[in-house]
């Protein structure tokens, strides 16, 4: 008796954490805002949002772990005034479907980045990356130097830390490939919450953009074999090859990646400038947009005058 009631317990514990995922096209009945947003590139349907004056300078964001070009939104409706933006859903992220390879590596990333440039007709474009976006932006300024204007690198990653060694896969552990099964909303917003300096930045209608768009067929696997193909290299010998001038953004609460790290960059790139933000965590861009993106955008726009040295002030 004691054992089936053990057993029956699991069984209604295991059903009330279950998470299926929900249909693609659900979701993007309620994520994707035009169907000429989903393009057929390099094998798979990538989301893109191209917006602003197409003679215009191009500019093209890449969003960090898990998730989406959603991510920029107040950022981009302020640069696609003046600039050409592009924002992408990386492969098997927000409404992009999984890579077909199963090469989830920088090096493929950097693949489809070229190929959807080569598809915009984009001979050059500034590129700003946060998070493992950002990683994957700085390493294709450092390959392929004739394909970029300017870099902004949102807290980004590519220093060791923890469980992430140069030249080692990192351990994924049985309570991350477990999201592939279970990943309750409730859940998920626990987990994104360090992420912000003030909690009350992660509002119920972000935490439901997250989880909905972590639910797409085939995202959660690609997320874990993200992960478990990252091999980190020491970033110092590719990051003094870039020439591309350098805006640090970050906030100064970082829970995720270090705030410490930005002095990393600034000893190893040529021309990199810090704009950090005290008070501000992971995700500046969400939880400070307004504010953060004053830099960026005299960055872009002036390339010269932009960015003093140090601390920008709230």
């Amino acid at each position: 008796m004691v054992a089936t009631g053990l057993l029956l317990l699991v069984g209604l514990l295991a059903g009330w954490l279950w998470t299926p995922d929900r249909p693609r096209a659900e979701l993007e009945r309620l994520y994707l805002a035009a169907p000429t947003d989903l393009i057929e590139l390099a094998g798979m349907r990538l989301h893109v949002r191209d917006s602003g004056p197409k003679h215009a300078p191009a500019v093209i964001l890449l969003h960090g772990f898990g998730a989406s070009l959603h991510t920029w939104e107040p950022w981009a409706k302020v640069l696609e005034r003046d600039l050409r933006v592009v924002r992408i859903d990386l492969p098997g992220s927000g409404l992009s479907t999984p890579d077909p390879t199963g090469d989830y590596t920088d090096a493929r990333s950097i693949t489809v980045l070229l190929a959807l440039m080569d598809r915009l007709g984009l001979a050059k474009a500034s590129l700003v990356g946060h998070s493992i976006g950002g990683r994957i932006a700085w390493m294709f300024a450092a390959k392929h130097p004739e394909r970029i204007g300017q870099l902004v690198l949102v807290a980004p990653d590519g220093f060791a830390s923890p469980g992430f060694e140069y030249g080692q896969a990192p351990r994924v552990g049985l309570a991350v490939k477990a999201m592939r099964y279970i990943l309750p909303k409730w859940l998920l917003r626990m987990s994104l919450a360090p992420a912000y300096g003030n909690p009350a930045a992660m509002t119920d209608a972000l935490a439901t953009r997250y989880h909905d768009l972590m639910l797409g067929p085939g995202t959660r696997e690609a997320m874990i074999a993200r992960m478990q193909q990252t091999v980190l290299v020491d970033p110092a010998p590719l990051l003094a090859q870039i020439a591309a001038p350098t805006l640090l953004v970050w906030g100064e609460k970082d829970g995720a990646i270090p705030f410490s790290n930005a002095a990393d960059y600034q000893r190893a790139l040529a021309q990199a400038k810090l704009a950090s933000f005290p008070g501000v965590g992971h995700l500046p861009h969400e939880e400070a947009p307004a504010r953060t993106l004053a830099p960026v955008r005299a960055f872009l726009l002036e390339p010269a005058a932009a960015a003093t040295p140090g601390r920008t002030q709230p």
